[in-house]
């Protein structure tokens, strides 16, 4: 039987990886173990372990990489401290992380330095921060490589990697955004209290490579939502440098009725949210992945996403209140196209045909550039 270990850190990753756990945990080849560290033990962030153990996983492994300092180099050396004692007591056979955390790079490093097989989901993918470089690093230091569309792969080759190493499997959360065991708007809207009729998603995340511009940035951000006079569903940003800047400044909503501010929320009750949302709005990649398969309009303020794949529903405008409002203002709700940038919903299925197929499993765990 095979050792799988899976990293999350965020409730976000966590929504992407965990059909792929549930697939393996069915399997009697798999014994997949899942460590739990980052954002989900963060009580600011709605403490997401609980979301984590109501999914019944039978290996679940908890570690708190939080420092005071709350900088992206320390939490990167805590968490392969932590990750590292973990991993030599699971002895796993493939380490699985996702995305461009500090995390998934600290779970690349970790499983590369200790020779043991690194299979990195979503990488080769491009945006505008600091996040790209930590993608990036982690393709570098992963073997195998589960991608999300074409151009994925060949942005991996373009890096030298190895085309027999990149598995094109579209983005795993795709499965759970058609899954018939979404919850209605109704439960969701009466478990979080929500009251509105119509409303719009917002998601706001620090750029850290704009730190020192984040206050104006986001006390413009919400200059425009209250101007705009509409009814929105807040969720809290991740906690990268400045994410307190962010929920500070969201303080000023919690005295107006047409806000209802949260945390977190589950990953399938907020897919539910935004497959009837008017509009998500801000800066997260919801808006650029999910949304559009939903037929959602996004207006997409800033930088952060920038060079992401892109479709007609989405907007993008610059942090300034105005051009945001406007943006509001004329925004409609669409109709779903045949997206299919990010997988077609069997992301899962293809997982699972590529772990039982042996040359996966005969890949090197010395690396080799691929010259072009």
């Amino acid at each position: 039987m095979k050792k799988i270990v899976f990293l999350t850190g965020t409730r976000a990753d966590f929504g992407k990886i965990k059909g792929l756990i549930q697939k393996l945990e069915e399997h009697p080849k798999y014994e997949p173990f899942l460590f739990v560290t980052g954002m989900h033990l963060l009580e600011t962030y709605g403490y997401t372990l609980l979301e984590v153990q109501r999914c019944g996983f039978k290996n679940i492994a908890t570690f708190s990489n939080y420092t005071h300092e709350t900088t992206m180099d320390l939490t990167l050396a805590k968490t392969m401290e932590g990750f590292s004692a973990y991993v030599k007591d699971v002895q796993p056979d493939l380490i699985v992380v996702h995305g461009d955390r500090v995390e998934a790079l600290a779970g690349a490093l970790v499983g590369s330095l200790n020779n043991i097989l690194v299979a990195h989901i979503e990488g080769g993918e491009v945006s505008g921060t600091i996040d790209e470089l930590i993608r990036h690093s982690t393709s570098k230091m992963s073997h195998i490589h589960f991608v999300s569309n074409n151009e994925a792969e060949a942005r991996l080759l373009q890096m030298g990697e190895l085309p027999e190493s990149i598995f094109v499997i579209g983005s795993p959360d795709v499965d759970i955004m058609f899954s018939e065991d979404l919850p209605s708007l109704q439960l969701v809207k009466k478990h979080y209290e929500i009251e509105f009729d119509a409303y719009a998603v917002v998601m706001f995340h620090p750029v850290t490579t704009e730190i020192d511009f984040i206050e104006s940035y986001v006390n413009q951000f919400v200059d425009a939502l209250l101007l705009s006079n509409r009814h929105y569903v807040v969720i809290y940003p991740n906690n990268d440098l400045g994410s307190r800047v962010i929920i500070e400044a969201y303080q000023r909503l919690k005295a107006h009725e047409k806000f209802r501010i949260f945390p977190s929320i589950r990953f399938e009750y907020f897919l539910t949210l935004l497959k009837n949302a008017t509009f998500i709005i801000g800066n997260s990649s919801a808006g650029i992945r999910e949304a559009p398969y939903y037929g959602i309009p996004t207006i997409n303020v800033g930088t952060r996403q920038q060079n992401r794949s892109l479709s007609e529903h989405i907007v993008n405008v610059p942090y300034q209140s105005g051009e945001i409002v406007n943006a509001i203002q004329t925004t409609f709700k669409g109709t779903p196209k045949n997206v299919s940038a990010f997988g077609k919903g069997d992301s899962s299925t293809l997982f699972m045909e590529y772990m039982e197929d042996g040359e996966l499993w005969r890949i090197s765990h010395q690396k080799l550039f691929k010259d072009r």
